[in-house]
């Protein structure tokens, strides 16, 4: 029988985590056994599961520092591994999962031995979209937010495929994808022992770009599963898109990423933009681009 961890980040998000472990609980299968992980990254106030039952084994480990998403996720994915883990589902607080999430990736990640990372067809919660006027009362919870990922290396941006469209069965194909979203990705074990953990240095955003850019050059691929379904409460641990905290970590560790990974003609380009940017960008944004130059990763300079 295979032993699936989930690892989860929990901020202040209590409401959120509780949500996601309800419908975690609500997974059943005689081929896989489930371990939850829940890292409480120094939450103002301890989480606790005390008044609650759950059928799934759910383990919280309490920290007193804010890790960020890379580093919190790999005290959960350490633990995992250290546990009997044969995958690690990497995976948001603020997602709603199908009951039928886990047995779906584990499908998708065993059709073949290059498989490294299966990721499911992931649509926005309820009334989380970016567009709330856009659509139908019929279509919501069907609306895109992530159907698998395309690098723009020229722009060194990552797209989500159909962001925003409604699901008309229009991705409904397992094929290979360019990366996978740190929101849900299931990850084999040999994954980490080979390739190694997220990387702390990004603290938050970009870690599961650089993370999957590192397995790509391993040889092993990034698998998107239709089958597999999640919603996802968009931006709901992060203060809402456009926030002051994306300006600071998205800009800076987009530098990161591209500075590591693009070709020297991208390179250049963002170094344009970046100086653009520390004339005329928002605040945080200007940070970002000061803190990249002067080194200062992880946390930085934003109090989380």
């Amino acid at each position: 029988m295979r032993h699936i961890f989930v690892s989860i980040i929990n901020f202040n998000g209590a409401g959120n985590t509780i949500e996601c472990l309800l419908s975690l609980d609500k997974i059943i299968s005689k081929d896989f056994k489930i371990t939850v992980v829940v890292v409480d990254n120094a939450s103002h106030t301890e989480f606790r599961i005390k008044n609650l039952e759950f059928r799934i084994d759910v383990k919280i480990i309490r920290g007193e520092k804010n890790l960020g998403f890379s580093g919190g996720q790999n005290v959960g994915i350490k633990y995992a591994l250290e546990n009997g883990a044969d995958y690690v589902l990497i995976l948001n607080n603020d997602t709603i999962v199908d009951k039928n999430l886990v047995e779906e990736l584990l499908s998708a990640a065993q059709k073949d031995k290059d498989v490294g990372i299966a990721v499911p067809k992931i649509y926005f919660a309820s009334g989380f979209e970016f567009h709330k006027d856009r659509y139908k009362k019929v279509d919501l919870g069907k609306v895109f937010w992530y159907a698998g990922g395309k690098m723009d290396w020229k722009n060194v941006i990552g797209f989500h495929r159909g962001v925003d469209e409604v699901d008309r069965g229009q991705y409904d194909q397992i094929e290979k994808t360019d990366f996978a979203s740190g929101c849900c990705m299931l990850v084999k074990r040999e994954i980490f022992e080979k390739v190694g953990f997220l990387d702390e240095k990004f603290f938050l955003y970009y870690e599961d770009s650089d993370f999957c850019e590192r397995i790509r050059r391993r040889g092993y691929s990034i698998i998107y599963s239709p089958k597999a379904i999640l919603w996802h409460k968009n931006a709901g641990s992060a203060g809402g898109s456009g926030s002051s905290l994306q300006d600071y970590y998205i800009t800076r560790n987009r530098m990161l990423f591209g500075f590591r990974y693009a070709r020297l003609r991208s390179k250049l380009a963002l170094f344009k933009e970046s100086i653009k940017l520390l004339a005329k960008g928002r605040y945080w944004q200007k940070r970002g681009i000061l803190d990249f130059y002067l080194g200062r990763s992880g946390r930085g300079s934003f109090n989380v």
